[in-house]
């Protein structure tokens, strides 16, 4: 590993944890598209990129995850019931999402993740928060959504609060329980999701050595090691910045990385 590649996961893992505090966003938007410009760099084998960016995002998940779930726990805003009957769904998603990884090829893989990033900035530059108007489904339903949230997630690389966060606070489920409960079930979509593509890479042809399956291990706590304590510094920094503004900004960055991926 170079020092420029460190110094790149260093940053990253900043980066990420800064703006989850800030803006209220999964470090995964910020990590994968970073990570597939730096697996780029270094020379990593073009068709596995996209694939070991993302493994390796939510790998690096698992440690914030479960940070920022305890956090959450502690202060009981985390309605564990709703996690329970989201998280089955969102597992067994986030296994179909990996699966369906490991057979896309790298140029449509990257494409799904520049289409979900121009989405995301989409909705960043509108500035419409999502509002109450209905009541969760039931179990059946639930069940259905975290499939959906967890095939989603797992297949760029997040940990699913820009989808299960609107899903929850629609549902009639403040803001504040909604993004704890959120990151109650982001935790399982990255185990499930990590574990889907350590699987469904296992012995592909052309993986670096660091790597088991689609993780590239020397990124991972490298990423982590920045990204843990930065999230706390995002969280005070939003009290004292414009935080609409930089939304906007943030949009539009997302905006340029989602049409640079699309091109490539």
């Amino acid at each position: 590993m170079t020092g420029i590649a460190l110094a790149s996961y260093l940053a990253t893992g900043a980066l990420a944890g800064i703006l989850a505090g800030l803006l209220g966003i999964g470090g995964g938007i910020l990590i994968v598209p970073v990570l597939i410009f730096a697996f780029s760099a270094q020379g990593l084998t073009a068709e596995w990129v996209p694939h070991l960016a993302i493994g390796t995002s939510l790998a690096t998940i698992i440690g914030t995850g479960a940070t920022a779930v305890y956090s959450h726990h502690r202060r009981g805003a985390v309605r564990w019931d709703l996690v329970a009957r989201l998280g089955p769904g969102m597992v067994l998603g986030a296994w179909l999402g990996a699966a369906v990884a490991g057979l896309l090829p790298e140029a449509w893989l990257t494409r799904v993740f520049a289409l979900f990033l121009l989405v995301v900035a989409a909705r960043m530059l509108g500035g419409q928060a999502a509002q109450a108007s209905s009541k969760l489904p039931g179990t059946t339903g639930l069940l259905a959504a975290g499939t959906g949230i967890g095939a989603l997630s797992a297949l760029v690389g997040i940990g699913g609060g820009s989808l299960t966060v609107p899903l929850l606070v629609r549902g009639g489920i403040d803001m504040r329980g909604a993004v704890a409960t959120s990151s109650g079930c982001g935790l399982p979509i990255a185990l499930a999701g990590a574990a889907g593509f350590l699987v469904t890479g296992w012995g592909r042809e052309g993986l670096p050595a660091a790597a088991t399956g689609f993780i590239y291990w020397p990124a991972v706590p490298m990423v982590l090691l920045t990204s843990i304590p930065a999230a706390p510094l995002g969280a005070h920094l939003a009290h004292r910045l414009p935080v609409a503004l930089l939304r906007r900004v943030f949009g539009v960055l997302l905006l340029l990385v989602g049409l640079r991926l699309l091109m490539a």
